[in-house]
């Protein structure tokens, strides 16, 4: 699983024109879900992203979080991050989930950030979005589940 996390002043993601999801200040993650991917993992991740302290206090330093900001995330499922490049000119996709489950995971993972009283919006899984943002910053970050127990550094 790899989630790129932007930190916007507004995003917005639109299908054949008709927005199907906005939000103010917060941030856009797009998730790519992985063959293999751990359920738990998705609510580690939320927790993260809900408490990673990157906006700003009141002397400029990143020391605030999504939840102490009242801010709001965007959630967009992004296949392409699962994309291996290491060879020849086509990105493979062989490391991606399953459409079926990776739908599911990414929806588990947006209920799971609103169950930690974010508001959340999405975009529409398998289509072809145009998503918009004012980075804010720019801050943007590539978050993916921890893969030993070691505590962070």
């Amino acid at each position: 699983m790899k989630v790129v996390l932007q930190r916007v002043a507004h995003a917005s993601v639109k299908v054949d024109g008709e927005t199907v999801g906005a939000i103010g200040r917060g941030v856009l993650l797009l998730v790519g879900i992985e063959k293999g991917d751990a359920e738990a993992a998705l609510d580690a991740l939320a927790e993260r992203v809900a408490l990673l302290r990157i906006f700003q206090d009141d002397e400029g330093r990143m020391n605030r979080s999504l939840v102490d900001i009242g801010g709001e995330a965007l959630v967009v499922s992004q296949f392409t991050l699962c994309a291996d490049l290491r060879k020849g000119r086509r990105p493979s996709f062989d490391a991606a989930e399953d459409p079926a489950r990776a739908r599911d995971m990414v929806e588990r993972f947006r209920r799971a950030l609103e169950a930690r009283g974010l508001r959340t919006a999405s975009g529409r899984f398998g289509a072809e979005m145009k998503v918009e943002l004012l980075n804010d910053g720019p801050v943007t970050f590539l978050l993916e589940p921890r893969t030993s127990a070691a505590p962070p550094s």
